[in-house]
């Protein structure tokens, strides 16, 4: 295992090397700056448009990008301030490697519809493979596998390791209703909508579910309660069986 880690960390230096000092330093701001310039920001207005194959020629295989998806207090709890220096790390080192993904970011807090849409949450990164159109204009699957990020050790070398070692073929190819390029949910154009319900639903507070369910059970009691309605005869017909006879 040494021996294997021996490459990389060699280039893991020597490309830190190409980097201002400042951004070696505990807040790095040359690295967020180096990093804004590297990562594309996405939402839910631009991803569409954004995350296309830059190129017609099928032969040049899949287009790969490597999504972050951050937040604040709300959806990260506080938790992503470690994440984002490491990405910003991370995506300042990859800029000098001409075989990296492309890189974007998307924050859960400015942005939760976008979110919610494609049922993201912090800290992952989603490594996807872009298709190109076959030559016969057949659109090959979208592979899309999810790498979370461990809450107390990830580093900016862990997350140039998705790419430089490929550990993101370890985890499981994202399939489903609710993949964003593929899913039923999005082939029937149903994903933008969807991601607006589910947003508006995580937002209703817990009380108000409580409402609703104490409203319900009480009116399914009530109606238990009360049994079952008198049989009402008709003009002029028999009585029922269990009533007697009126008297003449």
């Amino acid at each position: 295992m040494a021996d294997s880690q021996k490459p990389l960390n060699e280039w893991f230096e020597k490309a830190k090397a190409y980097l201002p000092s400042a951004a070696k330093t505990p807040v790095a701001s040359t690295a967020v700056k180096a990093a804004a310039s590297n990562v594309v920001p996405l939402t839910k207005d631009n991803w569409q448009s954004v995350l296309t194959p830059s190129t017609a020629d099928p032969f040049q295989g899949p287009e790969s990008w490597m999504v972050f998806f951050s937040g604040g207090n709300k959806t990260c709890y506080g938790r992503c301030t470690g994440f984002e220096q490491a990405w910003n790390e991370s995506a300042a080192l990859l800029a000098a490697d001409p075989t990296s993904p492309k890189l974007a970011y998307v924050n859960c807090d400015k942005d939760p519809v976008f979110c919610a849409t494609w049922a993201a949450g912090p800290p992952t990164i989603w490594h996807i493979q872009l298709p190109v159109p076959a030559l016969d204009q057949s659109k090959p699957a979208t592979t899309i596998r999810i790498v979370g990020l461990n809450t107390t050790t990830t580093t900016a070398r862990d997350i140039m390791t998705i790419h430089t070692q490929k550990t993101y073929e370890k985890k499981p190819v994202y399939e489903g209703a609710l993949h964003p390029f593929d899913g039923w949910v999005a082939q029937y154009g149903l994903l933008v909508p969807l991601g607006y319900v589910m947003y508006g639903f995580a937002n209703v507070p817990s009380w108000a579910f409580m409402i609703v369910i104490s409203m319900g059970s009480r009116y399914i009691m009530s109606r238990r309660a009360g049994g079952p309605l008198p049989e009402v005869n008709r003009a002029g017909g028999a009585p029922a069986a269990n009533e007697p006879a009126a008297s003449r």
